[in-house]
């Protein structure tokens, strides 16, 4: 912006955008493959997604992958490595979720603390979850295309939770990344993340009609 009109017009300019992790996922894949690289598709996934839409850096992540993993790319290693929940924690989330079981869902929270998690990679798996869920509620044939997830699993949730509640899941789970920082400690910001979740909930029920209406005309 601070070069003269003049000189930009002699300029050729290229608009950089970030790379979907699709794409990135799809290189990875090659490179793994040329290399003769043992790679699990889901560790390939999550350094898709760390790499936030660079290619440079998702080969840097890769191959802090290959060294951390002896040369292999494993999803074990992977979320080690980046700092995310093991996938079963999230599902066992939202099944709880699912349920209102709200004992049950402290009971992972304690569970998932032992591990010293990233709350903030924990607020984004299980948002990514449930956008998974929400796409499938809309798209049933989805769920075999998805290479993250099991088919089954994300049949079975998106037929145990309404799509209304998976939309306001989703947002909470949104709005408390932000309001993280915030929180007096991270394992506070995402427990109360998710008993937001419990206590603000669509109200499907129809109204009840009021007191000395019924009959009138």
């Amino acid at each position: 912006q601070k070069l003269p009109v003049t000189v930009l017009s002699r300029c050729l300019q290229f608009s950089l955008k970030r790379l979907p992790a699709s794409l990135i996922g799809e290189r990875l894949k090659f490179i793994a493959s040329a290399e003769k690289l043992s790679f699990e598709p889901a560790a390939i996934g999550l350094l898709a997604r760390a790499a936030e839409g660079s290619m440079r850096d998702a080969l840097s992540l890769m191959d802090q992958l290959i060294a951390f993993g002896g040369g292999a790319i494993g999803e074990a290693n992977a979320r080690s490595m980046l700092g995310t929940i093991d996938r079963g924690h999230v599902t066992r989330l939202v099944e709880a979720l699912a349920r209102g079981d709200g004992v049950a869902l402290l009971a992972e929270v304690r569970e998932l603390d032992r591990d010293a998690p990233d709350y903030d990679r924990a607020l984004v798996d299980l948002a990514t979850l449930l956008q998974r869920v929400a796409i499938v509620q809309v798209v049933p044939d989805a769920a075999a295309q998805d290479e993250d997830f099991d088919a089954a699993l994300l049949t079975r949730l998106a037929g145990t939770i309404s799509a209304e509640d998976t939309q306001l899941y989703y947002q909470i789970a949104l709005a408390g990344r932000r309001d993280l920082n915030m929180a007096p400690e991270a394992r506070i910001g995402f427990e109360m993340t998710l008993l937001r979740m419990l206590a603000f909930r669509p109200d499907t029920a129809a109204p009840s009609p009021k007191p000395g209406t019924a009959g009138t005309s």
